[in-house]
C-alpha cells in the first residue's frame, strides 16, 4: 500500500495499554515502513536487570548493564521478534513482573540516554514508525507525523488484561490501579517524560477498532509525504 514519494518519520506516543504497538505495526506494514517498538527496548533491558538482581533504582549499574546488551528487533511470523544477546526473549518481557517494573527502570537517565541513541540511529534513513513515550518530544523531535495515542485507563486495563490471558494473581480493578500509577510515574519522572508534542494530532481510541485508528494515521502520513514530494518537485 506504498503509495508515497517521500518517506517520513512517524512517532506514535501515549500511556501504557493505548494499543500503540498494535497500531505502529499495522500503520508501518501498510506504508512498507520499518516498526521500531521503542517499549520492547526498555522491557528487555527491564528483564536483564532482574535476572542480574540489579535495583530498579542503580541508575549506573543498570545503565552500565543496557550499554553492555545486544538489542535487536526482527521481524517474525508472530510479530516483532525482540533478540537480547542472541536469545528470543519476546515473551519473557510481556510478563506481568516486567509490566510492574519497566517504568522504574525506563526513567533512569543512563538507559533512557542509552535507548534514545540506539532509536535515533535506526530512524535516521527514514521511512520508520516507532512507538513509546517520549518519541515526538524528546527521540524524533524532527518527525514528520506526530500521533499520541490514548484511551481510559479503564479501557487500557481491559486490553492488557487480555494480553496477560492465564497469568495468574492480577484482577481487572488491580491492573486498572496499576496503570494509573504507571501513567503517574511516566508523567512525572525527570527525564524526558510522557508528554504530548504541541504539534502532535491527539488520538483518543477509547471505542474505537485498532484498525480506525491505523487507517486514520496512514491517511495523515500519505497526505504529509504527499505534500512534502509536491514541495521538492
Amino acid at each position: 500500500m506504498n503509495q508515497m514519494t517521500a518517506r517520513i518519520n512517524i512517532a506514535i506516543d501515549g500511556p501504557a495499554g493505548a494499543g500503540k504497538s498494535t497500531v505502529a505495526r499495522m500503520v508501518a506494514r501498510d506504508l512498507g515502513y520499518i516498526y521500531v517498538d521503542t517499549g520492547a527496548m526498555y522491557r528487555a533491558v527491564t528483564l536483564k536487570a532482574l535476572e542480574a538482581g540489579l535495583s530498579t533504582e542503580d541508575d549506573a549499574a543498570v545503565g552500565k548493564l543496557a550499554r553492555e546488551l545486544d538489542i535487536a528487533l526482527l521481524p517474525g511470523k508472530d510479530g516483532q521478534q525482540v533478540i537480547v544477546n542472541g536469545t528470543d526473549v519476546s515473551q519473557q518481557i510481556r510478563t506481568l513482573d516486567i509490566n510492574r517494573n519497566v517504568s522504574y527502570i525506563a526513567r533512569l537517565e543512563s538507559v533512557r540516554k542509552q535507548m534514545a541513541e540506539l532509536q535515533r540511529r535506526m530512524a535516521l534513513a527514514k521511512g520508520v514508525v516507532m512507538d513509546g513515550r517520549d518519541i515526538g518530544t524528546h527521540v524524533l523531535p524532527d518527525a514528520e507525523l506526530k500521533v499520541f495515542l490514548t484511551a481510559t485507563p479503564r479501557e487500557r486495563a481491559i486490553r492488557r488484561f487480555k494480553e496477560l490471558g492465564d497469568e495468574p494473581g492480577i484482577t481487572l480493578d488491580q491492573l486498572e490501579r496499576e496503570i494509573a500509577e504507571r501513567d503517574r510515574l511516566d508523567q512525572e519522572r525527570e527525564i524526558a517524560p510522557l508528554l504530548q508534542a504541541p504539534d502532535a494530532r491527539l488520538i483518543d481510541s477509547t471505542g474505537r477498532t485498532i484498525d480506525e485508528v491505523a487507517e486514520q494515521i496512514v491517511q495523515w502520513g500519505l497526505a504529509i509525504a504527499r505534500t512534502i514530494s509536491t514541495e521538492e518537485k
